[in-house]
């Protein structure tokens, strides 16, 4: 009987262990799927590129080291990580009156606003809120700066994957490489950030107005649906 039920709580914790982390892990298995979705079809239109302009094709481990490859898939990596990093900070200031995204205007402070002053620094806090000083104050804004970290991170990864897609086009075309610092001078690398970047604040922009007036039944990111549309969330 007590291993019948051992055998039962193991199951039962893994199935909530699962539930528990359902969200993030459906969200990067999706990024999984589409980032093999965007690898073999990258790879069928560069080499029919190549094929057009009569020039060697590249096998399947070649394109995935290929500047090609890195320089799609760094640029919208860059534009995601450079949104979430202003969205963390720009609503811990700014207010959007109605809006699910924002924090209530009406409100002088919120329980997102306090500092440590009421944790229980016993166990149960974050450990760098029981040690405190420099720690604490690097806690405090550790969300946005991982962000900023990865967001500076993919722009490097972009600009030296960029210089060698752009280095190779230069030699078929009989021109001299670039290196990543001359690349990032030229208006291709600032273009092809921009057009992701646009794009990034179009939709956070999007999220914030349309939830004042709009619901989604069951979902965080949205107000109940019978809030009303000047109740801010």
């Amino acid at each position: 009987m007590v291993v019948t039920e051992t055998g039962t709580a193991k199951k039962s914790s893994k199935k909530g262990s699962l539930r528990n982390n359902s969200l993030s892990l459906v969200c990067f298995a999706l990024f999984a799927i589409f980032v093999v979705g965007q690898f073999f079809t990258g790879f069928r239109d560069y080499n029919a590129e190549q094929k057009t302009h009569k020039q060697s094709e590249l096998s399947v481990g070649e394109y995935a080291t290929s500047g090609a490859f890195w320089e799609a898939l760094s640029e919208n990596w860059e534009s995601e990580y450079l949104q979430m990093a202003s969205y963390v900070v720009l609503t811990a200031f700014l207010i959007q009156k109605g809006s699910a995204e924002s924090k209530d205007p009406d409100k002088d402070a919120e329980e997102v606003d306090q500092g440590s002053e009421r944790a229980d620094k016993r166990g149960r806090a974050p450990w760098p809120v029981r040690r405190g000083g420099l720690w604490l104050r690097v806690y405090e804004n550790s969300l946005f700066l991982v962000f900023l970290l990865l967001f500076i991170t993919s722009m490097v990864v972009h600009a030296f994957s960029g210089a060698r897609e752009y280095s190779s086009e230069q030699e078929a075309h009989g021109e001299q490489r670039v290196s990543a610092v001359e690349y990032v001078q030229r208006s291709r690398f600032w273009f092809e950030s921009f057009q992701n970047w646009q794009s990034e604040f179009l939709a956070v922009g999007s999220i914030v107005l349309f939830s004042v007036w709009l619901r989604q039944r069951g979902s965080p990111e949205s107000k109940p649906v019978d809030a009303a549309h000047t109740e801010t969330a």
